[in-house]
């Protein structure tokens, strides 16, 4: 009986570790199909392994001593690097906080001592990167562009490689005039639609200064906002590197609540913190149009995509190309600015994946837009999946950080920013933002607040309703949904699609897979509307869009198109919706290389269209008098 219970327990673990074998092959273990793509950069330095060759013949030095005189928040930096004994993979890692040695770790489990190093560097480049002659000559000068991330700055040279390094040389130490300035404001809509949240990082604590928002229109008196505090506690977040060696104080994260605003004005507005010595300290100023009256029939546009990432302008840490794409999608809505309304960035925004330094380094990447228009977001695995942490998968997408890192530093208006599902309206439109890391099925807490959602528009005034979520829960032919044969997350449209058909949904939004793809008017996997690029009257079914092409690298389509996609793109994108007024839509789908438009479609309908019942959703009713 022993013999036969260790052979069945050996066949099943042997079963077990060829699923996850095919499963990691098909790309579905990890829940992305991207394989070394999924790797931060800055993972790929065992920055534990350090060791000290310290040489007084190798100098390191970086100007200016002091950035931002004229607050400014990113500034350039010169380092200056002399090597008389230069190998071909010397790099150069930039960290901040400019101290990085033993003193400032914490203790590591499993280790016989205690490393020299235990905090990533924030970005680095190779010592080559800008002079191929480095190993010849032992001389180099590297760019930097610089943040203000609340701490002055290091610049170090390593020897050895990303696997082995060897601390050559450190340089002097560089700081920002006021590191702990007012910085990076990021707008989104608050719970009803005449209030406007303004969320910004500092450096001041609560016992050190109180901060607000001013704010006018032009004509009016100033107005002022006190704000709330909160903060991101390394204890609070699931696992490394988020809580080892990627960690990094997110500083103070404050939100305030403009409320009462006049619909369709614009205003001015800047963040302060009042000091315990009566003197302030003032942001930037910046502006934005407050948000139309549901229903208000005007021209509203909105950008919606997913998978946006960040990038370096300096090159650094770019190596890998891990975000190809996140700079001209970012460029291109910037551009635009003037022609946009609102955006929602559907899941997977910074892909900081627990290096906490590089969310100070993405909201500076989309300030101009998200201090403009309302930022909206949803959640992605990569905020939020890990394992034994409450989500429906349990992969280790988020690197530790579990969605605590998001939940703090954006604001939705959920109910329990926790749980990353909310509605939304503006003007026209009606936007139900789902968060495919929790459960979505039927019964669940989630179920119901979509339905609720759903159920509670009225289309009338706001003919548009419009359903996001971050992972596909309706239909993608990229190739690893369409090997596991449903062309959707497992269990996606199984309950879904019923709230979709019965509440007549007119797209439905997703990221996840990084390209583009729009399907027929479809329900039930059937095309129940013709057409392509025009539709009119009775919308028998619900679009649906992946726009996952906002940066990161992309992903590949099936070999056979489904008939049920009309168009498919392999390359960085975003889409954008225009409501000319209650009866007419206009979709466009944009690449970020160019930002012209390579596929559109457009709605033309009545009220009564959407009244109409088709299969499934209308209740029963009666002719009896």
């Amino acid at each position: 009986m022993a013999d036969t219970a260790w052979s069945c327990g050996l066949m099943i673990k042997l079963f077990t570790m060829g699923m996850l074998w095919w499963l990691g092959s098909m790309g579905l273990a990890s829940g992305h199909g991207h394989g070394r793509f999924d790797k931060h950069p800055l993972s790929e330095i065992d920055i534990y392994k350090t060791t000290l060759a310290l040489r007084d013949s190798v100098s390191i030095k970086a100007s200016p001593l002091i950035l931002g005189l004229k607050g400014e928040d990113k500034e350039w930096v010169t380092v200056n690097v002399v090597n008389p004994d230069p190998f071909e993979d010397d790099w150069v890692g930039v960290f901040s906080p400019a101290k990085f040695n033993a003193s400032t770790c914490s203790p590591v489990t499993g280790e016989e001592e205690e490393p020299y190093i235990c905090s990533s560097p924030i970005k680095f480049k190779y010592a080559n990167s800008s002079n191929s002659k480095y190993t010849k000559t032992g001389k180099t000068v590297l760019k930097f562009q610089l943040i203000n991330q609340r701490a002055d700055f290091s610049f170090a040279l390593f020897s050895g490689g990303l696997s082995t390094p060897n601390l050559v040389a450190v340089s002097n130490f560089i700081t920002f005039a006021n590191p702990k300035a007012p910085l990076y404001p990021r707008l989104a809509q608050g719970k009803s639609w005449d209030e406007m949240t303004i969320t910004w990082t500092s450096g001041y604590a609560l016992n050190e200064a109180v901060p607000f928002v001013e704010y006018v229109v032009k004509g009016q008196a100033k107005a002022r906002s006190p704000a709330g505090t909160l903060t991101v506690d390394q204890n609070s977040l699931c696992g490394s590197p988020a809580r080892t060696v990627g960690w990094r104080d997110q500083g103070f994260i404050h939100t305030s609540f403009l409320k009462n605003l006049w619909p369709n004005f614009v205003y001015t507005y800047k963040m302060g913190h009042l000091l315990s010595n009566g003197s302030y300290i003032w942001s930037k100023s910046y502006s934005f149009r407050s948000s139309p009256y549901p229903g208000q029939d005007s021209p509203q546009r909105v950008v919606i995509f997913g998978d946006l990432g960040k990038a370096e302008r300096d090159g650094s840490t770019m190596y890998a190309d891990y975000q190809p794409g996140s700079l001209n999608t970012t460029d291109q809505l910037i551009k635009d600015l003037k022609n946009i309304d609102i955006v929602f960035l559907i899941g997977d925004l910074a892909y900081a994946n627990g290096y906490i330094s590089q969310w100070d380094q993405f909201m500076s990447q989309v300030e101009p837009i998200a201090s403009a228009v309302p930022f909206m977001i949803a959640s992605g695995n990569h905020e939020r999946t890990w394992p034994n942490s409450g989500g429906f998968y349990q992969h280790r997408d988020s690197g530790g950080e579990c969605g605590v890192t998001t939940e703090t530093l954006f604001y939705v208006p959920a109910e329990n920013r926790a749980n990353f599902w909310y509605s939304t309206d503006y003007g026209m439109f009606r936007f139900c933002i789902a968060d495919s890391e929790h459960d979505w099925r039927e019964g669940s807490e989630q179920y119901r607040f979509l339905e609720h959602c759903l159920a509670t528009v009225d289309r009338r005034k706001q003919p548009w309703l419009i359903f996001a979520a971050h992972r596909p829960l309706g239909y993608s032919s990229n190739e690893w949904y369409a090997e596991e044969g449903a062309y959707s997350e497992p269990m996606g449209r199984d309950d879904l699609q019923k709230l979709w058909q019965k509440y007549r949904v007119d797209i439905a939004f997703f990221g996840h897979v990084h390209n583009y793809e729009r399907t027929c008017p479809i329900y039930q996997n059937t095309c129940v509307k013709s057409g392509n690029t025009s539709y009119s009257g009775v919308m028998n079914g619900t679009i649906h869009v992946v726009a996952g092409g906002g940066g990161s690298h992309l992903s590949s389509f099936a070999t056979e198109i489904p008939n049920w996609s009309l168009f498919r793109d392999y390359d960085f994108g975003f889409t954008k919706l225009t409501a000319f007024n209650h009866s007419y839509l206009l979709f466009e789908y944009k690449k970020s290389s160019d930002g012209n438009v390579y596929d559109s479609f457009t709605i033309t309908r009545e009220y009564t269209d959407v009244l109409a019942c088709v299969h499934d959703s209308c209740a029963p009713s009666t002719l009896a008098v």
